[in-house]
């Protein structure tokens, strides 16, 4: 019986540590060089304080191309990554508010 007690607990283990595994955030990817070049031209362009980033206000200023143009190369200026609108167009706010 303590076999069977201590094999079920063992499972149990084994289990909770495989759902936690799921839970992980996804793993950070390097980007290539073609983002990394797209990236820093853009700070270049948009960081009006040359602070080398690009804060909420320089960012209300770039251009609907140039947000366009970091969309389709998989960049992003910093801060939290906004959700894919493919995976999320029922509670997607409309563009431009």
């Amino acid at each position: 019986m303590k076999k069977l007690a201590v094999a079920a607990l063992t499972l149990l283990c084994a289990m909770s540590l495989v759902v936690r595994a799921d839970d992980a955030p996804p793993k950070k990817t390097k980007l290539t060089a073609e983002q990394k070049a797209l990236r820093k031209e853009m700070i270049e362009k948009y960081d009006t304080n040359k602070d080398g980033k690009v804060d909420k206000d320089e960012a209300k200023k770039i251009s609907k191309e140039d947000q366009e143009k970091m969309d389709k190369a998989g960049v992003s200026l910093g801060g939290k990554k906004k959700k894919d609108s493919s995976t999320d167009s029922a509670t997607a706010k409309p563009a431009g508010n």
